[in-house]
């Protein structure tokens, strides 16, 4: 791809590799959020809570955003692969805040974060408002970059991506290897998979970039409440908030109990088998992701999904830090 290197110079012109990339990439994004949501929400011992009910809305909403970034992907002829997301230190994948002005990891209110699986503490909670962290700038041409990781926010991750999908319209294939879980929780919206081709198929392509960052973090020039067309119609009682609105929430409360840890140290043969149990139905659910989005149709794909969650549980019952890998 060909970066302008002053504001005069002519618009950048992507080419389908530089576009794959960024594809693969924003599946990686969608796929790390979910295990780091799902262990901060599973972390708490009232299920019943607030915080709890908020998480769980935003991590079935990151699947469906998973699931619509595959679809993209597959349309432009990628069928993405689902590596073990890392969790080091305060890296989230493929973003840079200091790009950001200001730069919102050194303000006050988002300090400390850490992008370590953990409970839901300050140091998880201001990491995922970081990771939602509004838009600030709305332009019709994005900052264009080569490096993937050097972008502000998810927002303007997701506008370069369009921009480039819009420039490579003509290579849309409608109706390959798409995957729809999610039609039943959201009878506004027209489709959620690529089923046209060239222009038409840009124009779903476009409706669901859209529905990942109205959903998210929107951009925060033109605050207002998610668009009728993205909210979940089924089992969201707050599906009019952003995902960055739904973490401030938890961030200004009180934040509520979490299960006790106890030291790597003192770890049992049962507490080892509960993290071996929880590994392996990870793996599982890759594989099975692998499978799902290159046109299979993996019969225990469900369940996975589910036994995930139970395991991750498990390890904060039994006082065992979640590890996916």
């Amino acid at each position: 791809m060909s970066i302008p290197n002053s504001p005069q110079a002519a618009p950048p012109t992507w080419d389908i590799q530089h576009l794959r990339q960024h594809l693969q990439y924003a599946v990686d994004l969608e796929f790390w959020t979910i295990p780091f949501y799902m262990s901060a929400m599973y972390s708490i011992v009232d299920r019943s809570s607030d915080a709890f009910q908020l998480i769980q809305s935003v991590v079935n909403q990151e699947m469906l955003h998973l699931q619509s970034a595959a679809n993209v992907a597959n349309a432009f002829g990628l069928s993405p692969s689902f590596d073990a997301p890392a969790y080091v230190g305060q890296n989230i994948p493929h973003l840079n805040f200091s790009l950001d002005d200001p730069n919102p990891s050194q303000e006050p209110q988002f300090q400390p974060y850490s992008a370590e699986i953990g409970p839901l503490d300050a140091a998880r909670i201001h990491a995922m408002c970081l990771i939602e962290y509004p838009d600030w700038e709305s332009t019709d041409q994005p900052n264009l970059q080569e490096d993937v990781s050097q972008y502000a926010n998810i927002g303007e991750f997701y506008r370069a991506i369009r921009y480039g999908a819009e420039q490579l319209q003509d290579q849309i294939r409608g109706g390959v290897k798409q995957v729809d879980f999610f039609a039943s929780f959201y009878r506004n919206m027209p489709a959620m998979t690529v089923t046209e081709s060239g222009k038409n198929g840009f124009y779903q392509v476009g409706l669901l970039f859209d529905l990942i960052t109205d959903q998210g973090e929107g951009i925060a020039q033109s605050k207002n409440d998610i668009k009728t067309v993205f909210q979940n119609t089924a089992d969201d009682r707050n599906q009019e908030l952003d995902h960055f609105d739904k973490f401030e929430q938890i961030r200004t409360a009180p934040l509520p109990a979490t299960y006790p840890l106890k030291p790597s140290s003192e770890y049992t043969a049962q507490d080892q088998e509960v993290l071996e149990i929880l590994q392996e139905h990870f793996a599982g659910l890759r594989k099975n992701l692998r499978a799902l989005f290159n046109g299979k149709n993996p019969e225990d794909f469900v369940r996975l999904m589910v036994s995930v969650g139970a395991a991750i549980q498990n390890c904060w019952k039994q006082g065992v830090l979640p590890r996916f890998s």
